[in-house]
């Protein structure tokens, strides 16, 4: 059977990194992105996003947080996603002093804000039995015209629960 010869570019190796990310093989990700760094590859905000969420789904949130931080040195737009990504990992790692750092960024950002954001943010809060952080977000929605979720209302039921107010 003869091989095809598939050559490597930033779709196909995003599609290798999101593949990545949905099998929780954040080191290979980080492989794969390393590769495209080397071969002087433009890496974009999918590919970074990417990477993040690989990071996160294995509960690496520093490498998640590191990855963020490598995008703004290396002047990739950031955008909600890239956010989110970097959010998730940091609720993932129960590090809602961070998750809150990065959520204030957006605004700094001019970064809209969206329903993932806010659950991430509150859940990183909850998880920390972060009682009035978590509520104060909770209330900062309908400014923001985010609609609440289940996701929403669970964690900040939870919140109030862990924290011995329900």
């Amino acid at each position: 059977m003869a091989q095809a010869k598939v050559e490597s570019n930033i779709i196909t190796l995003n599609a290798a990194i999101s593949a990545c990310e949905k099998n929780g093989k954040w080191e290979k990700a980080l492989q794969l992105l390393s590769v495209m760094v080397q071969s002087k590859m433009k890496v974009d905000k999918i590919t970074y996003s990417s990477v993040m969420s690989a990071c996160e789904k294995s509960s690496k949130w520093e490498q998640a947080c590191h990855m963020f931080s490598a995008m703004t040195h290396c002047q990739v737009e950031l955008d909600t996603v890239v956010f989110n990504a970097a959010i998730s990992a940091c609720e993932k790692g129960r590090k809602w002093e961070t998750a809150l750092l990065l959520f204030s960024a957006m605004a700094d950002s001019k970064v809209e804000s969206d329903i993932i954001s806010f659950n991430a943010a509150i859940s990183a809060c909850e998880k920390s039995v972060q009682l009035e952080k978590a509520l104060l977000l909770f209330r900062l929605m309908p400014k923001c015209q985010v609609e609440c979720n289940t996701i929403t209302f669970d964690a900040a039921i939870s919140a109030c629960q862990k924290s011995g107010e329900w």
